[in-house]
């Protein structure tokens, strides 16, 4: 069976681009919604004092996490000029290349990376209209 991933990635963002992230983050977000249908949800927060910002994904499988990452390279170096790595967290149980791509990356940043792969209960509901 088939179960749902979450994953969440926290960013300090750097001095004075606040702004820039807040626009990249609107353009990103639109291009996430039109080119990765399979993605369920992707939001981001930026804390009270503007110093950091979270992202949130949620996706119905494996699968559809794999082709959401594809293209995060690039992706990913835009939004390094404006913030860097602070951790992430994994619910679920993506590929082994998704999982060993996110485990290289948090090592080379020198953060955490929190997994949680055993689903004890739950249920991701999409929206109807």
């Amino acid at each position: 069976m088939s179960e749902p991933i979450v994953f969440i990635s926290h960013f300090h963002v750097k001095e004075g681009r606040l702004d820039a992230l807040k626009d990249l983050a609107r353009a990103v977000t639109e291009r996430i919604e039109l080119e990765k249908p399979r993605t369920l949800l992707y939001l981001s927060y930026i804390d009270e004092a503007g110093g950091t910002v979270s992202f949130l994904h949620a996706f119905a499988d494996a699968d559809s996490m794999d082709l959401h990452f594809e293209g995060a390279d690039q992706r990913s170096a835009a939004a390094y000029e404006l913030v860097e790595p602070a951790g992430w967290e994994v619910y679920g149980n993506p590929s082994e290349a998704a999982i060993d791509s996110l485990r290289g990356a948090a090592a080379n940043s020198g953060v955490t990376i929190t997994e949680q792969r055993d689903l004890a209960a739950g249920f991701l509901r999409l929206a109807r209209d």
